[in-house]
């Protein structure tokens, strides 16, 4: 049985989804037994004795972006969409405490009743004690992406690494489901990111990752056991560092 937990790199790590993945194969909002499969990725990592931020989009329910380009003013459209991040991390940890796993909504929006405020030294506590801690309402600004505050919050709670679960195994030179000769890279420069407009993630997050030397692992979150595996040194993705 020593063989049955693999030796991981990370101690604390972000795990920023979207939150398309919550849909399933539902083209708008929650699909609980997608919801409940993450939370099953999340609880074997769990168990590995790392401890786990994440950051979850709200795409899925509703688009900041979206609601301004249909006329709807910006930074009314963007609370919209931290509200709606909100409700994708309610969700996720409904799903982890139905695993036993102790879990922590924190907002940087106040809503006492259902979250608790973000205060950086608390958070860090619930982490030492093994919580999961969601971070939701983004940054509590308009104007900034859930990616910018999953790098903001990776980097005010010390973690090792951002894993970005998406729908490819890693980053490609360009769009796999259109192209068939994209080339996946196993490491890329934070500088490529950003030059070449690879997606990864939006510029002001790419750039505070680098002037912290916080690296980014984009993984395939669709691979059963992928963030486990990649935590341990195993499976495919590509690495984003300087």
């Amino acid at each position: 049985m020593t063989d049955s937990l693999p030796k991981v790199t990370f101690k604390r790590v972000m795990l920023k989804i979207s939150g398309e993945a919550l849909m399933g194969d539902m083209g708008f909002g929650l699909h609980p037994p997608t919801v409940q499969r993450i939370a099953n990725e999340v609880k074997t990592v769990h168990d590995l004795g790392v401890e786990i931020c994440m950051v979850i989009g709200g795409g899925n329910i509703f688009r900041g972006l979206q609601g301004s380009a249909q006329g709807m003013e910006r930074t009314t459209a963007d609370y919209m969409g931290m509200l709606a991040t909100v409700m994708n991390a309610l969700a996720m940890q409904s799903a982890l405490e139905e695993l036993g796993i102790h879990t922590r909504v924190i907002s940087a929006i106040t809503m006492n009743e259902v979250a608790e405020p973000y205060i950086r030294r608390r958070a860090v506590r619930h982490l030492e004690k093994k919580r999961v801690c969601i971070f939701a309402a983004g940054t509590g600004n308009p104007y900034f992406t859930t990616d910018t505050a999953a790098t903001l919050r990776a980097n005010e709670m010390a973690c090792e690494a951002i894993f970005k679960g998406t729908k490819v195994d890693g980053v490609y030179d360009k769009d796999p489901a259109k192209h068939a000769d994209a080339k996946r890279y196993d490491t890329v420069s934070y500088d490529d990111v950003l030059q070449k407009r690879l997606g990864v993630m939006d510029a002001s997050a790419i750039a505070l990752a680098r002037d912290n030397n916080l690296p980014i692992i984009v993984f395939s979150l669709d691979e059963p056991g992928g963030f486990r595996g990649i935590l341990a040194g195993q499976g495919t993705y590509t690495r984003v560092q300087g």
